[in-house]
């Protein structure tokens, strides 16, 4: 879909058309619902990006589970398990659930709105906090540094020249939002940030006029607490695009129920924010919201292995991104809205005795919407014969899951085929070249040893419109279980196509 495409009016009043596979509806110009949406983002087909930056370091393996080595899993960090009767089984996929609080996000993954990426990290990994997350939002190789985010140089590159002569007629909104105390590296460009930053949900509702409990319950009765109501508007009308981003939220509003506030989900209150301004018609591009608390090297479960803090947080990251995901549905607007998780890294296999666990490697990435067309990219962590051998400067026992798929290849998939970048410029953008995932196209690549599932029926239900071209790279098999039907197969050196049984490739031409 391209940028600014134009919809032509129908003569009847909703008549159904489908863009690159994406349905939408067709209103006249008489209609007067057209008339109310002309002042929303229901007609804009701009597409959107949402980060949720995952702080302190996922423990992947508690949140996705690889039951088929659920006995080793046991094994590695008994203290902190989740029980195999109580992990969310995922529909189509036996061998891998979710943690049970994700039951919002594992409804997604069924509805084919959800994809995970497992075991991503990068080379030579760096595990300080500070040091492993610069590098994600750079995207930069564990040994090179930048002084500009991987987005912000993608910004940077789309609308030259920003901030002078913006806002203009191409581009009167801001360019990405951020609600969060600092600014993200990710979002740097190369001289400034290309983002304005709200610092929290607060100064938001503060901006727009509208009353907040826990704003107002934090007041001073009477003349003092109006003087102080006073003195923080004008502080938040200090915020750039304060205009334009107030303006999108009276015309906006969410159609979809939220966590209610008194459970206190602040990703779920920040994400609220984002579908109201895009339903509002903020044609801001990307946006980038934050939730904390996950670095728990101890008392990562409660009483019970599926309570406690990790449970906490997976709870609030499941239940605000299908809320979120349902309200940009009723909106109209989901074709539109992708989003996606990154943490610092992944935790390691093998729990510690403070009920927790520490910096690891590889953990899996999430994206959602309605766009990926790939659900399940790489395997299940093998725990048995594929785990990273241990640090002889500590314990002998300690363990970290390997790394399939370098995060830049999601990034690259998401700069090429979600906002529709040139490959070389793609290349430019995060300094050298990167496999594709397959998430959003119809070409796939191998990631890693293991079995490949029919390209002809995706885990999502949708069928692509033309044959899937297989590409096997050097040292990695594609396992054939089934027949399949491909537009062409390219195998490398050291690649290879291995058949399970009497099955056949048929090659389309």
């Amino acid at each position: 879909m391209k940028r600014r495409e134009f919809f032509a009016s129908a003569s009847s009043l909703m008549l159904p058309v489908v863009v690159n596979g994406f349905g939408f509806k067709s209103l006249s110009e008489s209609s007067a619902l057209v008339q109310r949406l002309k002042t929303t983002a229901v007609l804009n087909s701009d597409r959107i990006l949402v980060i949720i930056y995952l702080g302190g370091g996922n423990d992947g393996l508690n949140t996705v589970i690889p039951l088929e080595y659920y006995s080793r899993y046991n094994e590695l960090r008994s203290n902190i398990a989740i029980p195999e009767n109580q992990v969310l089984r995922l529909n189509g996929n036996l061998e891998t659930g979710l943690h049970p609080a994700m039951t919002g996000m594992r409804a997604m993954y069924d509805e084919g709105k959800l994809a995970i990426i497992q075991g991503v990290a990068y080379p030579n990994p760096d595990q300080s906090h500070y040091r492993s997350t610069d590098i994600w939002m750079t995207g930069v190789d564990s040994s090179q540094y930048a002084t500009s985010g991987w987005a912000g140089r993608y910004l940077n590159d789309r609308f030259s020249g920003y901030p002078s002569n913006y806002p203009n007629a191409e581009m009167e909104d801001p360019l990405a939002v951020q609600i969060g105390q600092i600014s993200t590296t990710a979002l740097l460009g190369k001289n400034e940030s290309m983002a304005i930053t709200l610092q929290d949900p607060n100064s938001f509702y503060q901006l727009i006029g509208e009353p907040n409990t826990s704003i107002d319950s934090s007041l001073p009765c009477c003349e003092a607490g109006e003087l102080i109501a006073f003195i923080r508007q004008q502080q938040v009308l200090t915020v750039g695009y304060a205009s334009e981003i107030k303006a999108a939220a009276d015309a906006g509003a969410n159609l979809a129920p939220y966590p209610d506030a008194s459970l206190k989900n602040e990703l779920a209150e920040q994400l609220k924010i984002v579908a109201r301004l895009i339903h509002g018609g903020l044609k801001s591009k990307i946006y980038y919201v934050t939730l904390g608390g996950f670095d728990t090297h101890a008392d990562q479960v409660g009483t019970s292995t599926t309570e406690g803090t990790h449970a906490q947080l997976l709870k609030k990251l499941s239940d605000a991104v299908a809320a979120f995901q349902n309200d940009l549905k009723l909106q109209g607007t989901e074709d539109r809205v992708l989003g996606m998780t990154f943490s610092d890294f992944g935790r390691r296999a093998t729990s510690n005795a403070s009920k927790g666990t520490d910096h690891g490697v590889g953990a899996p990435m999430f994206v959602f919407g309605r766009g990926i067309k790939r659900q399940l990219i790489g395997t299940n962590p093998d725990l048995i014969n594929g785990l990273l051998p241990p640090n002889p400067a500590s314990s002998m026992t300690n363990r970290d899951v390997k790394m399939q798929v370098d995060f830049r290849r999601v990034y690259s998939d998401i700069l090429n085929d979600w906002f529709g970048t040139s490959g070389s410029k793609t290349d430019q953008i995060l300094y050298k070249n990167f496999k594709t995932t397959s998430l959003f196209s119809d070409v796939v690549q191998s990631i890693a040893s293991g079995s490949w599932p029919n390209p002809e029926i995706w885990s999502n239900g949708r069928v692509p419109t033309s044959s899937t071209l297989i590409k096997i790279n050097a040292g990695h098999i594609i396992e054939v279980g089934q027949n399949i039907t491909a537009r062409e197969v390219k195998v490398e050196a050291g690649g290879k196509l291995k058949f399970l049984g009497d099955y056949s490739v048929n090659i389309t031409g």
